[in-house]
Protein backbone atom coordinates (compact mmCIF):
# COMPACT_ATOMS: atom_id res chain seq x y z
CA UNK A 1 0.00 0.00 0.00
CA UNK A 2 1.44 3.32 -1.13
CA UNK A 3 0.42 5.49 1.83
CA UNK A 4 2.80 8.37 1.28
CA UNK A 5 1.19 10.39 4.08
CA UNK A 6 2.90 8.01 6.52
CA UNK A 7 6.49 8.48 5.31
CA UNK A 8 6.55 11.53 3.00
CA UNK A 9 6.78 14.74 5.11
CA UNK A 10 5.32 16.93 2.36
CA UNK A 11 2.29 14.71 1.73
CA UNK A 12 1.74 14.27 5.47
CA UNK A 13 1.85 18.04 6.02
CA UNK A 14 -0.64 18.57 3.18
CA UNK A 15 -3.00 15.96 4.55
CA UNK A 16 -2.86 17.25 8.13
CA UNK A 17 -3.44 20.79 6.88
CA UNK A 18 -6.50 19.56 4.98
CA UNK A 19 -7.76 17.70 8.05
CA UNK A 20 -7.36 20.80 10.20
CA UNK A 21 -9.19 22.95 7.65
CA UNK A 22 -12.02 20.42 7.42
CA UNK A 23 -12.45 20.40 11.21
CA UNK A 24 -12.42 24.21 11.37
CA UNK A 25 -14.82 24.42 8.43
CA UNK A 26 -17.21 21.93 10.04
CA UNK A 27 -17.11 23.74 13.39
CA UNK A 28 -17.73 27.10 11.73
CA UNK A 29 -20.65 25.74 9.70
CA UNK A 30 -22.17 24.01 12.73
CA UNK A 31 -21.93 27.15 14.88
CA UNK A 32 -23.41 29.38 12.16
CA UNK A 33 -26.18 26.96 11.21
CA UNK A 34 -27.27 26.36 14.82
CA UNK A 35 -27.31 30.11 15.47
CA UNK A 36 -29.40 30.69 12.35
CA UNK A 37 -31.71 27.83 13.33
CA UNK A 38 -32.36 29.25 16.79
CA UNK A 39 -33.04 32.75 15.46
CA UNK A 40 -35.04 31.49 12.48
CA UNK A 41 -37.26 29.31 14.67
CA UNK A 42 -38.01 32.36 16.83
CA UNK A 43 -38.88 34.46 13.78
CA UNK A 44 -41.22 31.77 12.43
CA UNK A 45 -43.18 31.96 15.67
CA UNK A 46 -43.69 35.72 15.69
CA UNK A 47 -47.15 37.16 15.21
CA UNK A 48 -45.84 39.84 12.83
CA UNK A 49 -46.70 38.29 9.46
CA UNK A 50 -44.07 40.04 7.23
CA UNK A 51 -41.23 38.71 9.40
CA UNK A 52 -42.70 35.20 9.27
CA UNK A 53 -42.97 35.44 5.47
CA UNK A 54 -39.32 36.48 5.15
CA UNK A 55 -38.19 33.66 7.45
CA UNK A 56 -40.33 31.16 5.55
CA UNK A 57 -38.99 32.37 2.20
CA UNK A 58 -35.42 31.92 3.46
CA UNK A 59 -36.15 28.39 4.66
CA UNK A 60 -37.88 27.35 1.44
CA UNK A 61 -35.24 28.86 -0.84
CA UNK A 62 -32.16 27.41 0.87
CA UNK A 63 -33.68 24.02 1.65
CA UNK A 64 -34.76 23.37 -1.93
CA UNK A 65 -31.73 24.54 -3.89
CA UNK A 66 -28.49 22.50 -4.19
CA UNK A 67 -25.74 23.45 -1.71
CA UNK A 68 -23.09 23.47 -4.44
CA UNK A 69 -25.10 26.00 -6.46
CA UNK A 70 -25.46 28.12 -3.31
CA UNK A 71 -21.71 27.90 -2.74
CA UNK A 72 -21.05 29.13 -6.27
CA UNK A 73 -23.66 31.87 -5.82
CA UNK A 74 -21.98 33.23 -2.70
CA UNK A 75 -18.39 32.84 -3.93
CA UNK A 76 -18.68 33.89 -7.59
CA UNK A 77 -21.86 35.97 -7.38
CA UNK A 78 -21.79 37.98 -4.18
CA UNK A 79 -18.02 37.67 -3.74
CA UNK A 80 -17.37 39.22 -7.16
CA UNK A 81 -19.35 42.33 -6.16
CA UNK A 82 -17.30 43.01 -3.02
CA UNK A 83 -14.33 45.40 -3.16
CA UNK A 84 -10.75 44.16 -3.22
CA UNK A 85 -8.40 44.93 -0.34
CA UNK A 86 -4.65 45.43 -0.40
CA UNK A 87 -2.69 42.69 1.31
CA UNK A 88 0.58 43.16 3.21
CA UNK A 89 2.55 42.15 0.10
CA UNK A 90 0.94 44.95 -1.90
CA UNK A 91 -1.31 42.69 -3.97
CA UNK A 92 -5.08 43.13 -4.12
CA UNK A 93 -7.05 40.22 -2.69
CA UNK A 94 -10.78 39.53 -2.25
CA UNK A 95 -12.38 40.94 0.87
CA UNK A 96 -13.53 37.44 1.89
CA UNK A 97 -11.58 34.29 1.06
CA UNK A 98 -12.85 30.93 -0.09
CA UNK A 99 -12.83 29.46 3.42
CA UNK A 100 -15.05 32.24 4.77
CA UNK A 101 -17.46 31.93 1.86
CA UNK A 102 -17.63 28.16 2.38
CA UNK A 103 -18.56 28.66 6.06
CA UNK A 104 -21.21 31.22 5.10
CA UNK A 105 -22.70 29.22 2.23
CA UNK A 106 -22.81 25.85 3.99
CA UNK A 107 -23.87 27.45 7.28
CA UNK A 108 -26.76 29.29 5.65
CA UNK A 109 -27.77 26.14 3.76
CA UNK A 110 -27.80 23.97 6.90
CA UNK A 111 -29.34 26.80 8.94
CA UNK A 112 -32.53 26.55 6.88
CA UNK A 113 -32.99 22.93 7.92
CA UNK A 114 -32.02 23.73 11.50
CA UNK A 115 -34.72 26.42 11.55
CA UNK A 116 -37.35 23.81 10.74
CA UNK A 117 -35.85 21.37 13.24
CA UNK A 118 -35.90 23.87 16.10
CA UNK A 119 -39.37 25.08 15.15
CA UNK A 120 -40.63 21.50 15.29
CA UNK A 121 -39.08 21.07 18.73
CA UNK A 122 -40.69 24.30 19.93
CA UNK A 123 -44.09 23.26 18.64
CA UNK A 124 -43.76 20.04 20.67
CA UNK A 125 -43.44 22.01 23.90
CA UNK A 126 -46.76 22.06 25.74
CA UNK A 127 -48.81 25.24 25.55
CA UNK A 128 -49.05 25.07 29.34
CA UNK A 129 -45.32 25.84 29.50
CA UNK A 130 -45.80 28.96 27.36
CA UNK A 131 -48.72 30.06 29.53
CA UNK A 132 -46.78 29.43 32.74
CA UNK A 133 -43.83 31.50 31.51
CA UNK A 134 -46.17 34.37 30.65
CA UNK A 135 -47.88 34.09 34.03
CA UNK A 136 -44.50 34.37 35.76
CA UNK A 137 -43.86 37.64 33.98
CA UNK A 138 -41.34 36.45 31.40
CA UNK A 139 -41.20 38.43 28.18
CA UNK A 140 -41.66 36.33 25.01
CA UNK A 141 -37.94 36.55 24.18
CA UNK A 142 -36.81 35.75 27.72
CA UNK A 143 -39.20 32.82 27.93
CA UNK A 144 -37.93 31.55 24.58
CA UNK A 145 -34.26 31.69 25.58
CA UNK A 146 -34.54 30.44 29.17
CA UNK A 147 -37.48 28.03 29.07
CA UNK A 148 -38.86 27.10 25.65
CA UNK A 149 -35.59 26.62 23.74
CA UNK A 150 -33.93 24.28 26.32
CA UNK A 151 -37.06 22.12 26.35
CA UNK A 152 -37.32 22.20 22.56
CA UNK A 153 -33.70 21.12 22.24
CA UNK A 154 -34.53 17.87 24.01
CA UNK A 155 -37.29 17.22 21.48
CA UNK A 156 -35.20 17.79 18.37
CA UNK A 157 -31.72 16.49 19.20
CA UNK A 158 -32.08 13.39 17.00
CA UNK A 159 -33.03 15.43 13.92
CA UNK A 160 -30.40 18.05 14.74
CA UNK A 161 -27.78 15.32 15.01
CA UNK A 162 -28.64 14.06 11.52
CA UNK A 163 -28.39 17.55 10.03
CA UNK A 164 -25.05 18.27 11.71
CA UNK A 165 -23.71 15.02 10.28
CA UNK A 166 -24.77 16.23 6.85
CA UNK A 167 -22.85 19.46 7.43
CA UNK A 168 -19.63 17.57 8.14
CA UNK A 169 -20.09 15.48 5.02
CA UNK A 170 -20.88 18.57 2.94
CA UNK A 171 -17.55 20.23 3.79
CA UNK A 172 -16.07 18.39 0.81
CA UNK A 173 -18.02 20.73 -1.46
CA UNK A 174 -15.64 23.52 -0.45
CA UNK A 175 -13.02 21.93 -2.71
CA UNK A 176 -15.04 23.32 -5.64
CA UNK A 177 -13.81 26.83 -4.74
CA UNK A 178 -10.25 25.66 -3.95
CA UNK A 179 -10.57 25.59 -0.15
CA UNK A 180 -7.69 23.29 0.93
CA UNK A 181 -9.79 20.87 2.98
CA UNK A 182 -9.50 17.08 3.00
CA UNK A 183 -10.97 16.35 -0.42
CA UNK A 184 -8.97 19.11 -2.08
CA UNK A 185 -5.57 18.15 -0.63
CA UNK A 186 -6.22 14.44 -1.20
CA UNK A 187 -6.95 15.26 -4.82
CA UNK A 188 -3.56 16.99 -4.93
CA UNK A 189 -1.70 14.00 -3.50
CA UNK A 190 -2.93 11.06 -5.56
CA UNK A 191 -2.07 12.39 -9.07
CA UNK A 192 1.52 13.03 -7.92
CA UNK A 193 2.00 9.71 -6.13
CA UNK A 194 -0.28 7.43 -8.18
CA UNK A 195 -2.01 6.14 -5.05
CA UNK A 196 -5.62 6.93 -5.90
CA UNK A 197 -7.09 3.80 -4.31
CA UNK A 198 -5.15 4.21 -1.07
CA UNK A 199 -5.95 7.91 -0.66
CA UNK A 200 -9.64 7.44 -1.49
CA UNK A 201 -9.84 4.82 1.26
CA UNK A 202 -7.98 7.10 3.68
CA UNK A 203 -10.40 9.91 2.82
CA UNK A 204 -13.41 7.66 3.40
CA UNK A 205 -12.13 6.39 6.74
CA UNK A 206 -11.18 9.90 7.90
CA UNK A 207 -14.65 11.28 7.21
CA UNK A 208 -16.18 8.24 8.92
CA UNK A 209 -14.09 8.94 12.03
CA UNK A 210 -14.98 12.64 12.02
CA UNK A 211 -18.68 11.86 11.76
CA UNK A 212 -18.38 9.17 14.45
CA UNK A 213 -16.86 11.68 16.88
CA UNK A 214 -19.71 14.11 16.22
CA UNK A 215 -22.37 11.41 16.66
CA UNK A 216 -20.73 10.27 19.90
CA UNK A 217 -20.71 13.81 21.31
CA UNK A 218 -24.32 14.39 20.28
CA UNK A 219 -25.40 11.13 21.92
CA UNK A 220 -23.58 12.17 25.09
CA UNK A 221 -25.44 15.49 25.00
CA UNK A 222 -28.74 13.70 24.41
CA UNK A 223 -28.20 11.44 27.43
CA UNK A 224 -27.18 14.41 29.57
CA UNK A 225 -30.29 16.39 28.66
CA UNK A 226 -32.70 13.49 29.01
CA UNK A 227 -35.29 14.06 31.71
CA UNK A 228 -35.45 11.07 34.12
CA UNK A 229 -38.70 9.21 33.72
CA UNK A 230 -39.56 10.89 30.42
CA UNK A 231 -40.40 8.76 27.42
Amino acid sequence: MNLTILYDPYDREQFLRGLGNTILLALGCILLSVTIGIIGAWLLGLRFAPVRWIATAYVEFFRYTPPLVQLYFFFFGIGAMLPLVQASNGMETPLLGGFTWAVIALGVYAGASNTVIFRTGIDAVSQDVHDSAAALGYSPLKAYVLIILPLALRNCLAALNANLVNIVKATGLASAIAVPELLYVTNQIWPEEGNTVEMMNVLLVTFFLLVSVLVYLMHRLERRLRIPGAA
